[in-house]
């Protein structure tokens, strides 16, 4: 299968396989870096997205996993800890992708931008109940047994 991806060199590829890692650091909610429920979320987070992403980005994401846990630790190590300087550099390497992402399809930018933002969205929930607001992402309230 064609990855919509497959035109960049090897070192363009790298950083954008890094894009779920910086998006998981970027809506990190611990005061200084990442933490354990958070890094596990986003972990499952990414493996859920290998087989339950649109069909364009799931070869993507399985590329993307494969590092992700090695690539999240190193990151979160040797990027600034305080929060606003984190999030200042964590947007200045995301600014380095947009000439990558201009090389490629649109419609695939479009969804891998869209898949990106559901780490925004479950990510900070990492200290809930995480399949809770994965699985079942309707409130609860008003629902009895």
């Amino acid at each position: 299968m064609m990855k919509h991806y497959d035109d960049l060199t090897e070192k363009e590829k790298e950083p954008l396989l890094k894009f779920p890692a910086y998006m998981s650091l970027l809506t990190s909610t611990a005061k200084d870096g990442i933490d354990k429920e958070e890094k596990n979320a986003a972990i499952k987070i990414t493996h859920l997205k290998t087989f339950s992403s649109d069909p364009m980005i799931i070869s993507f994401y399985k590329d993307a996993e494969a590092s992700f846990e090695k690539t999240i630790t190193e990151l979160d190590k040797t990027l600034p800890i305080e929060k606003e300087v984190r999030k200042q550099a964590i947007n200045m390497e995301l600014e380095k992708l947009e000439p990558l992402l201009h090389k490629l399809d649109p419609a695939f930018v479009n969804i891998l931008r869209r898949s990106m933002k559901s780490y925004h969205y479950y990510l900070p929930k990492a200290h809930e109940n995480f399949l809770e607001y994965f699985i079942f992402p309707m409130p609860f309230e008003g629902i009895s047994d």
